[in-house]
């Protein structure tokens, strides 16, 4: 009733020509973007982790209880139905060893599936970067991102999952941080990095905090007011995506894209497991051949070659 009344309560302002007209804007576009995050069963301390520091790091997400089935993902769509949500990080486990994420737009798609490499919490780095609780990012793109189709794509629902609106319940007036997504090799590396500005002192030396060269990266500052450099101190987490398949819906439908280059982690460690067999096999047949050889060359105690009598089959059927 209160939005009602305020509603009603907004008096149309009368500029000097006479034409009456409403003091918002009607044509100013509103972006409303709320992100449901959540995990499946069997994930890692590492991956509960890093969902908590991702969730910690968007305002706009909300975060739900790990999900209990892996074969019907389509549930989700009607879990980001039921609180109101239009975009979906899902984080799945397999074997305890391996973290695919999913990223969504329901109820109409598209869907993108990466599997999630080289994970470090900021728990785990320990950086000197940080940046305020619900503050908004700077989303940093590589421009590798506009060469392809499927980039441009997995860009945009990036922008739309990372992207925190301006107008959001939990938001901070305040941008003090940079996401950055870089391709490399097909895969994504994703950095997190605080925006830090420091002013020269008297003696010509920018600031006393002691910044990390691999860390930062440091660039001059035009103004008015002395000499500032802005640095970027990176925060964490890190992590790295290799894009696998790209759904035409959510959750579902037909494929748009397949990354024909992929090979699961389950099959590499298949081919290990099969190589070191092959290994074995090897000495085994090995330590045979050798103790035959011996045997035959009387090498062995109690094992060398029998004599040839009147009576064996080698000497009858001659």
């Amino acid at each position: 009733m209160s939005s009602v009344y305020r509603s009603l309560s907004k008096k149309p302002t009368k500029p000097s020509n006479g034409t009456t007209t409403d003091s918002a804007e009607p044509d100013k576009r509103i972006n409303k973007q709320r992100l449901l995050a959540l995990t499946s069963r069997g994930v890692t301390y590492r991956h509960r982790h890093l969902l908590a520091d991702l969730t910690s790091l968007l305002p706009h997400s909300r975060k739900d209880a790990k999900l209990d089935s892996k074969s019907q993902l389509s549930q989700l769509n009607e879990l980001a139905d039921l609180y109101n949500c239009n975009n979906i990080l899902y984080l799945e486990a397999r074997k305890a060893k391996d973290l695919y994420l999913w990223l969504s737009k329901p109820p109409n798609g598209p869907t993108i599936k990466f599997h999630a490499q080289n994970i470090h919490t900021m728990e785990e780095l320990n950086f000197t970067g940080n940046c305020l609780r619900g503050s908004r990012p700077v989303l940093s793109f590589d421009k590798s991102f506009e060469l392809l189709a499927h980039t441009r794509l997995i860009k945009e629902v990036l922008v739309h999952t990372f992207g925190v609106p301006e107008r959001s319940r939990k938001v901070k007036p305040f941008v003090d941080h940079v996401m950055g997504f870089t391709i490399v090799g097909d895969k994504i590396w994703v950095r997190v990095y605080q925006i830090t500005e420091t002013e020269a002192t008297k003696g010509g030396r920018v600031g006393e905090e002691d910044v990390s060269a691999a860390a930062s990266i440091s660039a001059p500052k035009d103004g008015g007011r002395g000499d500032t450099s802005i640095s970027l101190v990176e925060i964490g987490p890190r992590f790295v995506l290799t894009p696998i398949v790209i759904l035409e819906g959510s959750f579902g439908g037909p494929v748009i894209y397949e990354n024909k280059e992929f090979v699961s982690p389950n099959q590499i460690r298949s081919d290990l497991r099969r190589g070191k067999a092959g290994r074995y096999n090897n000495r085994a047949e090995g330590t045979l051949e050798r103790k035959v050889k011996k045997r035959d060359l009387g090498l062995r105690t109690g094992e060398g070659r029998k004599d040839v009598d009147e009576m064996d089959d080698r000497v009858l059927f001659a």
